[in-house]
C-alpha cells in the first residue's frame, strides 16, 4: 500500500470493501447536525411520498465519510507528522444514496503542490453506489501533508 508521500499525480486507488449506509448512521448525522429533514428520517412518508420510496443518506454523510475511506487505501508514512483536510472544490451530489445502499470510493491524484507547511494533494474523489455502480458524488479533496 502506497503512503500519501508515495502518490503521484495521476495514480488512482479505491477501497475494496463496500460501506452499507444504514439507517442507524443516516439518523445519527441527522441528530449531529441537525438536518432532520423527513427525507432521511421518515420511513413510512418515504415510502409514500418521496421519489426513492426509501429514506436517502444526506448527501453531506457521504461526503464526511471521505477521509475514513481515504486513510483505508493509503498507508501511514512516518515522513508526515499529520495530515490536514484543506478543503473541497466542486462537490456534487449526482445521486441519492437510499437506506442500506453499499458505496466505496475511487481517488485520482490530479495536482500536488508544494506549500510552506508541507504538500498540498487535490484528489478528485467519486463515491460510488453498489447498487447502480453509478457515483452518488463527485468531488475534488484537499488534503495538505504536514512533513515531519
Amino acid at each position: 500500500m502506497k503512503t500519501l508521500i508515495d502518490l503521484s499525480v495521476g495514480d488512482t486507488i479505491e477501497q475494496s470493501e463496500w460501506l452499507v449506509v444504514s439507517q442507524d448512521m443516516i439518523t445519527q448525522f441527522a441528530n449531529a447536525t441537525g438536518d432532520h429533514q423527513w427525507i432521511h428520517l421518515d420511513e413510512a412518508r418515504c415510502a409514500k411520498e418521496s421519489p426513492f420510496k426509501t429514506t436517502i443518506a444526506h448527501g453531506f454523510l457521504s461526503a464526511s465519510l471521505m477521509p475514513n475511506a481515504f486513510s483505508q487505501v493509503v498507508g501511514h508514512s512516518d515522513k508526515i507528522a499529520s495530515t490536514i483536510n484543506y478543503g473541497m472544490d466542486k462537490l456534487r451530489f449526482l445521486e441519492p444514496v437510499r437506506r442500506d445502499d453499499a458505496i466505496r470510493y475511487q481517488f485520482k491524484v490530479t495536482d500536488i503542490s508544494d506549500k510552506l507547511q508541507g504538500k498540498l494533494y487535490k484528489v478528485e474523489a467519486s463515491c460510488m453506489l453498489k447498487s447502480s455502480g453509478k457515483p452518488a458524488l463527485v468531488g475534488t479533496f484537499l488534503m495538505l501533508a504536514v512533513l515531519a
